[in-house]
């Protein structure tokens, strides 16, 4: 394995509630099943280490029963972490209704891991061969913005940086953005967000954008499109979409986490881009048919799962020769 996950995001309490549909304006509904989870970027951070790499990380978490809770999630996992716990307040929350289609709503708290200076983020050091990852939520919040930018801009030149622009991309300010997508190696994200930064076309055209208008040392970027997989654009010219995989879905929250998480991890050990792609679409497939964000599943599960799609691929074209 070469380098560790260095993780600069957010990490928060998802309060979860399982319901038919949501309720309508004024009125009340009661959750099939209610749980407390590690959310935010945890979710990433267990793909990856599920997935073989070491994991650290680096932004901060509070103190009280949230901190406490996501503590004790981490040290389970066997994810380090780097800073000590803001003394001022606890970590953010955030309630989460998953509705019978699988899809989910939120409604966040934030909480110490928006708050980042960097005297606090003195103790994160890199070293050669680390994979530094960052999301939109942290650039998002105003008290933690400028030094992550700041941070982010000063990383040595040959330390990896990926970067997910999350759905709330619209809330951080452009000039921020920029300068982050500006030293990004390997950004992710999905369709909506891909088109928040380069403009409306089809997948294919914003990508080329998203090259050669916004991230220029990138080596490439990753359009995820849910269950219809994932296009990769590489900055030396190929593109490819990846499809998906087909399985009953019980729960997408946490998938485009697990799928960033999967293809760092698989790039660090040497996979080509695009077989990282696939094995992220396997892990992000997996982790649908599972309850609960931090679904994702092991490198074991991951190369079983492709080698029974790859079986069943070859015994179709078989069928299909024999009957032609």
């Amino acid at each position: 394995m070469n380098g560790r996950l260095v993780h600069v995001g957010s990490a928060v309490v998802d309060y979860v509630y399982r319901i038919d549909a949501l309720p309508a304006p004024g009125t009340e509904k009661t959750a099939s099943s209610y749980a407390r989870v590690a959310g935010g970027g945890f979710n990433m951070m267990v793909a990856a280490r599920r997935t073989g790499m070491t994991v650290v990380y680096g932004g901060q978490l509070g103190t009280g029963p949230d901190g406490d809770f996501l503590r004790a999630a981490f040290a389970a996992e066997g994810i380090r972490t780097l800073t000590p716990p803001s003394p001022l307040m606890d970590s953010g929350n955030c309630v989460a209704m998953i509705s019978g289609d699988a899809e989910r709503t939120f409604v966040s708290w934030p909480g110490a891991e928006s708050r980042l200076t960097l005297d606090m983020m003195a103790p994160v050091k890199v070293t050669p061969g680390d994979w530094v990852f960052a999301s939109g939520y942290t650039l998002s919040y105003p008290g933690s913005r400028d030094a992550l930018a700041d941070w982010i801009e000063a990383l040595p030149a040959e330390i990896a940086f990926v970067f997910d622009p999350t759905p709330v991309i619209a809330e951080i300010p452009r000039p921020v953005l920029d300068r982050v997508l500006a030293r990004t190696t390997w950004l992710s994200c999905n369709t909506n967000e891909a088109a928040e930064i380069a403009g409306a076309g089809d997948a294919q055209t914003v990508a080329i954008r998203l090259l050669a208008n916004h991230c220029p040392k990138a080596e490439g970027v990753v359009i995820r499109a849910g269950a219809q997989g994932c296009l990769v654009r590489l900055a030396e010219g190929g593109i490819r979409v990846i499809p998906g995989f087909e399985v009953d879905a019980i729960d997408t929250n946490g998938a485009g986490d697990t799928h960033i998480g999967a293809f760092v991890s698989a790039l660090s050990r040497g996979m080509l881009p695009c077989e990282a792609a696939r094995y992220a679409n396997a892990a992000a497939a997996l982790s649908v048919t599972r309850h609960g964000g931090s679904s994702a599943p092991s490198d074991e599960e991951i190369q079983q799962f492709l080698a029974l799609r790859d079986q069943a691929a070859i015994a179709q074209d078989r069928e299909q020769e024999a009957t032609t």
